[in-house]
């Protein structure tokens, strides 16, 4: 294919398990027929967005590459050493890592401890410890008008409302306040340009896991490529304590990005239909790269625990996911979508 495909991109949260999307992100990169022009972003998608166009405005496919290497480095992957692939080579299956996150001791004196007690509760002695990786990111680059149009989705905690950070609003403060998990973290405050009143911020995944909306813009690509890492679906009721948790989570990190699929469903359909005139609304074309198999075997739990053999085989994982999508779909990217709305949100 001669002609370079233009994308956006919409990359969700989820804590350690956004090692998937740096793995499909690396495999798009190998594809020199398509160009990202939006990224928008939550929580480690908002990270992984970063990254990304930082890296490509520094040194173009490469670059991105070695940015991703980069951060994921900073959050606990290793290089592919002779030792870690000795160690991959007996780790357990990503189900048992799951369930043993799940059931340790640590994993539930951590969820004991967030319902007794909260970040405040430490004082002078909180720290965030993403801001030291945030703080590191190249924001000349992060911020720049040139490259792929960045979106960071964070949640205001006062309204209840998503905030869309882009352009010169991008700072450590707003990559950490996509990222803040309430009951680790304490809100992120930033300034309101608008107002001038300083507003806390929660993790964007609450409002917008991502926010799709900010792609809608008539300079930006008709095709979505949601990278999904929460999966939609959970065969069974949870029972145990900690199947419930995990959920509750899953659920509520899903329900803003359905809302936005469901008035996409909407909109394509008074189109086709006749009821709308094209032109008047962008007939956005949607697409969709998941795992649900593997993520279904890992846990709320598993988010928080960025150990390098879980994030090899997550990145592996997306690397995989993602070269399955361009041999069954590259040919549509431009020409239609991928997801069927109706059948999945109608």
């Amino acid at each position: 294919m001669s002609d370079t495909i233009r994308i956006n991109l919409a990359l969700q949260g989820g804590g350690a398990h956004g090692a998937f999307t740096w793995g499909v992100l690396d495999r798009l990169l190998d594809d020199e027929d398509i160009e990202v022009a939006g990224i928008s972003g939550s929580s480690a998608g908002a990270m992984n967005g970063a990254a990304f166009k930082a890296g490509w405005l520094e040194g173009g496919r490469d670059g991105a590459r070695a940015n991703l290497e980069w951060l994921w480095q900073q959050l606990g992957a290793q290089q592919d050493t002779p030792m870690m692939q000795w160690m991959m080579a007996f780790a357990p299956s990503a189900a048992l890592l799951g369930r043993a996150f799940e059931y340790s001791i640590g994993s539930a004196m951590a969820d004991a401890a967030s319902r007794f007690s909260s970040p405040y509760a430490l004082g002078p002695f909180y720290d965030n410890p993403l801001r030291k990786v945030a703080e590191r990111f190249h924001y000349d680059t992060v911020c720049a008008a040139e490259g792929p149009r960045l979106f960071i989705g964070a949640t205001n905690v006062q309204t209840g409302k998503i905030r869309i950070f882009s352009g010169d609003e991008i700072t450590p403060d707003a990559i950490l306040a996509s990222a803040c998990l309430p009951t680790m973290f304490k809100a992120v405050e930033i300034e309101n340009p608008k107002t001038g009143e300083t507003e806390a911020f929660w993790d964007g995944g609450y409002t917008g896991n991502p926010a799709l909306f900010p792609l809608f813009a008539a300079d930006l690509p008709d095709d979505i490529l949601i990278v999904c890492i929460n999966p939609q679906e959970r065969a069974g009721v949870p029972v145990s304590p900690q199947q419930i948790h995990n959920r509750i989570n899953e659920i509520s990190f899903n329900s803003s990005l359905l809302r936005e699929l469901r008035a996409i469903a909407f909109v394509k359909r008074l189109i086709a239909e006749g009821n709308l005139g094209r032109g008047r609304m962008k007939d956005v074309l949607v697409h969709m790269i998941a795992d649900d198999a593997l993520m279904t075997e890992l846990t709320a739990s598993t988010k928080l625990a960025p150990g390098p053999v879980l994030l090899s085989r997550l990145k592996s994982a997306g690397r995989t996911a993602a070269d399955a999508f361009l041999a069954a779909h590259k040919s549509d990217l431009g020409a239609r979508g991928t997801v069927d709305l109706q059948a999945m949100y109608g």
